[in-house]
């Protein structure tokens, strides 16, 4: 969804968000797409802003959030779309904790001060991403920041299997939700009814790629599953208390640091997706902000570098986002070139 005005804003704030867009991420698709294309992504604490309307798979984890050329542009327009919403109960939780103008953060000397968390299990990859990365360290150092180097989650990716299962049981539930939401407008009354459909249409449909995840999901029972209950609590143990909350308050940080993708990678329609590795899914499950800034680039192809933090934790992290953006202003206009240079 592009966005074109800004209520009350002025002429400035509303030219800005022309140039502005709204994803929507349950577990990276705001910020790696951000990275992927050399622009400036928030993914949002989930319930700061309202998700009525957003086709849904996860309550726990959905949001939407900016995607901007510049971190001003994305402050801009997290100022815009933030607010409570008596459809969308999470989102009492912001009152108190949200802004209309997150540009009054920015500051061009964000970083000094600023005591950062290298969270080095996110990175190792891709050899080129964590030279990129090392040099934005350097960079953070450079202008004031206090690097903690390493920091480490102890059940650092013992949520994987747990944040699937959540997904499919969340999925099925809010799907059926949201189109009972949409009324009349639709035939579609549940998951199984959309599965039907698609099944119907598969060879307009599904001639690559096919539908296992909704599959999956319709195997689900209720919210009210035990599996459903241990696999969600389990998850916010491990990423919340156990994990983005305790490192922060052992080291007193005011954000963790990591790189955010791995350069653009082509789809194959045999082999599927070739994903090297992103830092997307501890904030993910957690529900809490991550921001992500152009950092470098590797064969000519733009890497982003993450900092999350705290739930509610937006105007510490456009600080940082700023000051490192300022320090190094990396961002370069699409060139639309027919291949990578391998020479660079």
């Amino acid at each position: 969804m592009i966005s074109g005005s800004s209520s009350g804003s002025g002429a400035a704030a509303a030219a800005n968000l022309c140039a502005t867009a709204i994803g929507t991420e349950t577990d990276g698709s705001v910020v790696s797409p951000s990275s992927l294309n050399c622009l400036v992504g928030i993914k949002p604490t989930v319930g700061l802003l309202s998700r009525t309307g957003i086709i849904p798979i996860s309550h726990s984890q959905d949001t939407a959030g900016p995607m901007a050329r510049t971190v001003r542009d994305a402050a801009v327009l997290l100022g815009a779309i933030t607010g409570t919403d008596s459809e969308d109960k999470t989102t009492k939780e912001s009152k108190g904790k949200s802004y209309t103008d997150y540009t009054k953060f920015l500051d061009p000397n964000g970083l000094k001060g600023a005591k950062i968390g290298v969270f080095r299990q996110y990175f190792g990859f891709l050899p080129q991403v964590d030279e990129v990365m090392e040099k934005a360290l350097e960079v953070l150092k450079s202008k004031g920041a206090m690097l903690v180097d390493p920091v480490k989650i102890d059940g650092f990716g013992k949520y994987d299997e747990n944040e699937m299962t959540v997904l499919l049981y969340e999925l099925k539930a809010d799907m059926e939700a949201y189109l009972k939401h949409r009324g009349s407008s639709t035939k579609m009354k549940s998951l199984k009814d959309l599965i039907e459909f698609n099944e119907k249409h598969a060879k307009e449909e599904m001639s690559y790629f096919k539908q296992e995840l909704f599959l999956q999901a319709e195997k689900k029972g209720s919210l009210t599953d035990k599996e459903y209950l241990d696999a969600l609590t389990n998850n916010h143990r491990l990423t919340c208390e156990e994990g983005i909350d305790a490192v922060i308050d052992k080291h007193n940080l005011d954000a963790l640091v990591s790189p955010t993708d791995s350069p653009a990678w082509m789809t194959d329609l045999v082999d599927g997706d070739h994903f090297l590795g992103g830092s997307s899914q501890l904030a993910a499950i957690a529900g809490y902000p991550h921001i992500t800034v152009p950092a470098g680039f590797v064969f000519g192809l733009p890497v982003g570098i993450s900092f999350f933090g705290k739930a509610w934790s937006e105007p510490t992290l456009l600080k940082i986002a700023y000051g490192f953006e300022q320090a190094t202003k990396v961002r370069k206009p699409p060139q639309f070139l027919p291949t990578v240079d391998l020479t660079i």
